[in-house]
């Protein structure tokens, strides 16, 4: 929940899920071993952690730049 803003006088939790792809860059740059993701295909209609999860349409592109990220840290 790296992107999540914790709730406040209203009580509901929030997030800016437009930093998802940038801290995840930066970590697997940095060599993390892995990446856990909230990931909706309607993020706004999500149940749980809607304003911190990754629209499913933007997963395959973020996952395809880490592995081009990754692969080319490990040379």
């Amino acid at each position: 929940h790296s992107v999540q803003i914790p709730s406040g006088a209203n009580g509901v939790s929030g997030g800016q899920p437009e930093f998802i792809p940038l801290l995840t860059r930066a970590a697997v740059a940095a060599g993390v071993d892995g990446i856990f993701l909230e990931v909706h295909d309607n993020p706004a209609a999500a149940k749980s952690d809607g304003a911190n999860a990754l629209d499913l349409k933007n997963l395959r592109p973020l996952l395809e730049t880490l592995l081009a990220i990754h692969q080319a840290a490990v040379r």
